[in-house]
Parts: structure tokens; C-alpha cells; sequence
């Protein structure tokens, strides 16, 4: 499929083959590649979350790369033009607000209003064995969530991919030409350990399973541990009124200016927690709703980005309501049901 082609590559520093990078493994298999396209955190993954990502030249190999983190999100006209082919290999985690599917979705836009194919070379998704939280309302997308989907949402990135064309959520209502390369030996049961992390914040798997559950926080006024050793394995803030573990936020290369930065914060240590019987099988709101309720000024907590991150004004209205995890969880359980069945159909792995 690549031989005599212009190769573009979407990918960062997970795109790996073994222990060597995919676009070195190809180079030296004499596979042409002429651009590379940088989603959130950069090609060589060491921006921080949120930071502008530049136009630049990889100094490894003098290919350009063309930012898709900066001052746009989509590929242009003119950077797929002399482009055969478009490789997407970014490792995913499963989450909704993580935006790499955004990434993909504007890389598919743009192969499909240019007549390009995309192979995806598949990759487990570590959060794939369950499904959960509100379903994504359509007043509520941005780049952390495009589509109808849940929080998590229990696909590969070549499923979702699949979804995206199956859908028609694609510009137009275009498809894109997909190639995939299926994962061998694998199921949404295995229990897939990432073999680099995934992003600078998400430093390891239990960060990644606690991910769906601690991100909720940056909607709010609690620091969910950037600025420390711990991201999203901590959560605190200087006026919680429970909790017995303190940590102050500082400013390093992952998280510049960090929420709460200098702050002594006080709160939960969750790296030793796990669910009962080691089953990761739903996103847990009891952080999120204790943190509420031990905050003096309520009128504070949450802001807008809470709701882009839910997709929904249900749980921020239901925590302020006073309502239990139950009575919040069981709100999403119709949609969820719809969802499985769209999901059903795009599956490559039992």
C-alpha cells in the first residue's frame, strides 16, 4: 500500500513500532513520507496540555510537520496536496475529551474531501472493556467532544473510525476511505497495559483508568494534580474541608502554570485506590460530589468547560440538586442502551 507513495503520517511519540518510532521503522524500509501531522502535545509528545503547538521541521529527519494544534485543528486544501496516503497511528484512551479522536475526525474530513485513503494500524485501547457516562447532547460539542458518544466509550481507534464514517458525522455527509490493520490476539477484555504514556499528565495506567472519573475536575475550581508527580491520581484545593492528604501544585514542563500553582491544596490520594475487585467498569462521580459538598462557596466550583467535558447540564444540575450517584447514573442508562446498539456495529474485536 505504500510502495512508490507519498506518505503523510499523523501521529507523536507513541506511534511506535516496538522500541523504534513508525516513522523511522518506515524510512528504513525506504517508504517515502512527506508530511507529518502533530495532534495535541506535539509529534515528539512534550507540550503540555492546552499548548499551542507550532508548524515545524522534525530535526531527526528533516520531514515537515504541520500542526494540527494550533491555529487550526483540520489539515488544509494545501497540506494534503502531493499527499498518496495518510498513516493514522496515534494511541488513544478510550475517553471522549480526549482529543485525539477529534484529530482523527478532522484528518478523515480532509482525506475525504481530497479523495486520500487512511490506513489506521489499530492499537488497544486501555479503558475498552466497559462503557459509561452521559451520552455527548449536540449543543454541547467543541474539540473535546464532536460526537453523540459517552464518556467512555469502549472502542479501538479504527472502530470509532468505522463509527465516524458509518454515522455520517463526516462534513458533507462524505466517507472516508479506510485501510485498517487489526489487532491480533485481542478483545475489549484484554487488559492492555500502554507500553509509553500516552500523554505528559497521563504518566501511567492507573492515571489512564482514573482518567474518565478525575478529568471532571478541571471543570471545576479542584486541582486534579497537574503541577505535580501525581496528574489525575490527586485532587485538591486549599479550602476542601475533608480529605487528610495536602500537596501544592507547581509550574514544570508538562503543566505551565498549573491551576492552584504555589497553593497549598488538601484532598484524596488515589494512588493506592482501586474498585472493588480490581473490575474498572464505570466512571466514579463520588470524588466529584464529595468535593462539592465540602466546598464553602458552591457558587464557585464548577465552571463553563465542566459542561463541554459532560456533554450534558445533567450532572452539573444533579450535583447542585442535592441528587446521590445513583440517581445521576441512572439518567444515562437509556442512552447507553441506544449507544451499544450504533457501537455493535462498528466492532472488529469480540
Amino acid at each position: 500500500m505504500l510502495s512508490g507513495k507519498n506518505v503523510a503520517i499523523a501521529g507523536n511519540h507513541t506511534s511506535l513500532a516496538g522500541s523504534v518510532h513508525l516513522v523511522d521503522t518506515l524510512l528504513s524500509l525506504g517508504v517515502n513520507i512527506v508530511k507529518i501531522f502533530s495532534p495535541e502535545h506535539g509529534f515528539r509528545g512534550i507540550s503540555g496540555a492546552g499548548d499551542i503547538v507550532q508548524d515545524s521541521t522534525d530535526e531527526s529527519t528533516g520531514i515537515p510537520v504541520i500542526s494540527l494544534y494550533g491555529l487550526k485543528k483540520k489539515p488544509a486544501k494545501s497540506d494534503m496536496e502531493g499527499i498518496d496516503i495518510v498513516i493514522y497511528d496515534i494511541q488513544d484512551v478510550g475517553v471522549r475529551f480526549y482529543t485525539y479522536i477529534s484529530t482523527l475526525h478532522y484528518i478523515m474530513e480532509s482525506c475525504a474531501g481530497s479523495g486520500i485513503p487512511l490506513l489506521i494500524p489499530d492499537r488497544p485501547n486501555p479503558n475498552a472493556n466497559y462503557i459509561d457516562g452521559p451520552v455527548l447532547e449536540m449543543g454541547f460539542q467543541s474539540f473535546i467532544g464532536m460526537h453523540p458518544v459517552p464518556v467512555v466509550y469502549g472502542m479501538t481507534t479504527a472502530e470509532y473510525a468505522q463509527m465516524i464514517n458509518g454515522e455520517g458525522w463526516l462534513k458533507d455527509g462524505n466517507t472516508c476511505e479506510l485501510h485498517i490493520i487489526t489487532c491480533e490476539n485481542y478483545s475489549h477484555e484484554s487488559d492492555y497495559i500502554l507500553p509509553v504514556p500516552p500523554s505528559p499528565n497521563l504518566k501511567n495506567q492507573h492515571a489512564v483508568r482514573l482518567y474518565p472519573s478525575i478529568a471532571l475536575f478541571e471543570g471545576t475550581v479542584i486541582s486534579e494534580g497537574r503541577g505535580t508527580d501525581y496528574p489525575f491520581e490527586v485532587y485538591g484545593h486549599p479550602e476542601l474541608s475533608a480529605g487528610d492528604y495536602y500537596f501544592t501544585p507547581c509550574s514544570r514542563a508538562e503543566a505551565k502554570n498549573p491551576k492552584l500553582m504555589g497553593k497549598l491544596c488538601r484532598g484524596e490520594d488515589l494512588r493506592g485506590w482501586s474498585p472493588d475487585g480490581d473490575k474498572w467498569e464505570k466512571i466514579e462521580l463520588g470524588w466529584l460530589i464529595n468535593a462539592y459538598n465540602n466546598f464553602p462557596d458552591k457558587d464557585l466550583f464548577f465552571n463553563d468547560f465542566f459542561l463541554r467535558l459532560c456533554g450534558t447540564s445533567q450532572i452539573l444540575d444533579d450535583i447542585r440538586a442535592g441528587k446521590s450517584e445513583t440517581e445521576i447514573r441512572e439518567k444515562w442508562q437509556d442512552d447507553l442502551l441506544k449507544f451499544r446498539s450504533i457501537r455493535e456495529k462498528y466492532l472488529l474485536y469480540p
